[in-house]
């Protein structure tokens, strides 16, 4: 074992170590419609500032996890409880039904296990055990559940992947990546191959017919180690939608799939069907054990030496995409201890400071009823401000937050509390009286924003068969239809088209000029440490 990945599993056991043993409070922001989340419809029942959930009130989080193209929630409290809200089309929840479920609830099938891990996906959910085993539930017609079978559509309750000493699990948007234990099968794949977000040097397509052109994606049911990693060791993994990035023992970063707006970060728009190292880091940084590794819809983040963030892919909602890593001049000198990328937003703790930018629809980034809706630039969220950060998942529109409740004195108190609708299975709850000390709780209640329609992922209709694979092209950057069939010859051919596309998706959700100066950090501009959020 490398020094490196000694290290890393050194920092890797302190941070589990450390959160298991406090835990913290899991706070919530964003859309709470979970019909509509993501699609054409109502866009009410938003909270706009970071707020507790009822039913977690005092409950000790440890972890949080969603997907950039999520609308399901999951955390994992410090005695290894899962517990998971959002919604259940295809039985992500994990409770034996398809019951939509707006509080928090505890997964009964995983009681006899103690879960230290989870990934979502689009309508799936994985989780790893402390015995390293993994379990997954949800939409399984690509194999995304990794059971050795798609012949079951819908898992609604938990069943067991064919993997073993898993140490972690994250998922795209129809598929799972797997880390192990394992000599040899450090990293594993299963799911939807179109793209080559599998890794395995193939996206799998086929035509459905001999008479027709209809194009579709074999599944990939069986959890399968990716190749090119033989003789390597993977000890962190993020993905997008589509696209997948990693970092191996020694500190180099590989990215595969699809690589439309530069996200891949290899200064060109090819697919990628196995991993290929993405070769500014190779020549100027290796990454710290304590590197933190996301992926949102459409961009890549890694943090290196020096206190220092990079991101390529498509950024910000103007202005041209970063086809290759580049500091993060905002967050320059920031001690960055975890991210997380949803659609359109990111969130980040740092210090003793909660940061968030991007594009909102639904109040994904907390900044309440008197802070801008968006932000173009790195911006701290007020309410949060002093506290310390543990973890952070950001879904399709929506974010949690798991603050630690130590020496935040009565901070907490003064947030909104959410208590959520019943599920059909219970009785209609009453709305809560507004709290004293917080904002009004109808300061909860957001009126349908005029830009609504402009949002990435409204087109979550894949989730409900829109699409024959499952695919969310609009998070792919509105261009898969039209390269599919390219990208036979190894890496994929779709960059052209891709450029083609280039700035015709919806406009990508452009925030109104107006709130351009009032979202600017304090401290001026982009350069350096003067344009990042000052500290209190």
């Amino acid at each position: 074992m490398s020094v490196f990945a000694e290290a890393d599993k050194k920092v890797e056991e302190k941070i589990i170590e450390e959160d298991v043993e406090k835990g913290g409070e899991l706070l919530f922001c964003g859309g709470t419609n979970w019909d509509t989340l993501g699609r054409k419809g109502p866009t009410d029942g938003n909270l706009i500032s970071p707020t507790r959930l009822r039913p977690l009130i005092g409950v000790n989080i440890r972890f949080v996890a969603a997907g950039c193209v999520s609308c399901h929630c999951v955390a994992l409290d410090v005695e290894g409880r899962v517990y998971t809200w959002g919604r259940n089309e295809k039985g992500q929840l994990g409770h034996g039904d398809m019951i939509q479920r707006d509080r928090p609830t505890v997964i009964s099938g995983l009681s006899k296990h103690k879960i230290m891990k989870a990934g979502a996906g689009r309508a799936h959910t994985v989780v790893v055990t402390n015995d390293g085993k993994s379990f997954a539930f949800g939409w399984n017609k690509h194999g995304q559940c990794g059971t050795g079978s798609a012949k079951n559509e819908f898992e609604q309750s938990p069943v067991s992947s064919q993997v073993s000493e898993v140490t972690n699990v994250v998922c795209g948007g129809d598929f799972t990546v797997w880390l192990s234990s394992v000599e040899g099968s450090s990293i594993l794949t299963a799911g939807l191959p179109q793209y080559g977000q599998l890794g395995h040097g193939t996206d799998n397509e086929y035509n459905t017919k001999d008479s027709s052109v209809k194009l579709a994606y074999e599944a990939q049911p069986r959890p399968k180690p990716i190749a090119a990693f033989a003789g390597k060791t993977v000890v962190k993994v993020a993905c997008g939608t589509n696209h997948t990035v990693a970092v191996d023992s020694k500190g180099f970063v590989y990215t595969w799939g699809y690589g439309g707006y530069g996200r891949l970060g290899h200064r060109e728009q090819k697919d990628e069907w196995t991993p290929r190292v993405v070769d500014v880091f190779q020549r100027q940084n290796i990454l710290p054990p304590n590197a933190v590794v996301a992926a949102g819809a459409l961009n890549c983040a890694v943090t290196a030496g020096g206190g220092q963030m990079y991101m390529w892919g498509k950024i910000k909602s103007t202005g041209d995409d970063w086809m290759y890593p580049k500091p993060l001049m905002d967050l320059s000198g920031w001690n960055i201890r975890c991210m997380d990328s949803g659609a359109t937003h990111n969130f980040v703790g740092a210090d003793q400071s909660c940061i968030s930018w991007g594009h909102s629809q639904n109040g994904e980034l907390g900044y309440g009823p008197k802070g801008p809706k968006s932000s173009a630039n790195p911006k701290k969220v007020d309410s949060l401000e002093g506290m310390h950060v543990m973890s952070v998942a950001c879904g399709s529109a929506y974010s949690m937050v798991v603050v630690d409740r130590t020496n935040v004195g009565d901070k907490l108190d003064q947030l909104d509390v959410y208590d959520g609708k019943a599920s059909e299975e219970e009785p209609k709850a009453k709305s809560p009286a507004p709290k004293k000390g917080g904002a009004k709780a109808s300061s909860n209640k957001r009126k349908k924003s005029k830009d609504s329609s402009d949002s990435d992922n409204e087109d979550d209709e894949s989730d409900d068969g829109g699409s024959e694979n499952g695919s969310d092209d609009d998070e792919n950057g509105h261009v898969e239809e039209t390269k599919r069939g390219g990208g036979r010859g190894g890496r994929g051919n779709g960059a052209k088209k891709a450029v083609a596309g280039k700035g015709t998706g919806r406009g990508r959700g452009r925030p109104p000029s107006a709130e351009k100066k009032s979202t600017q950090p304090r401290g001026g501009g982009t350069g350096g440490k003067r344009g990042r959020p000052r500290k209190s």
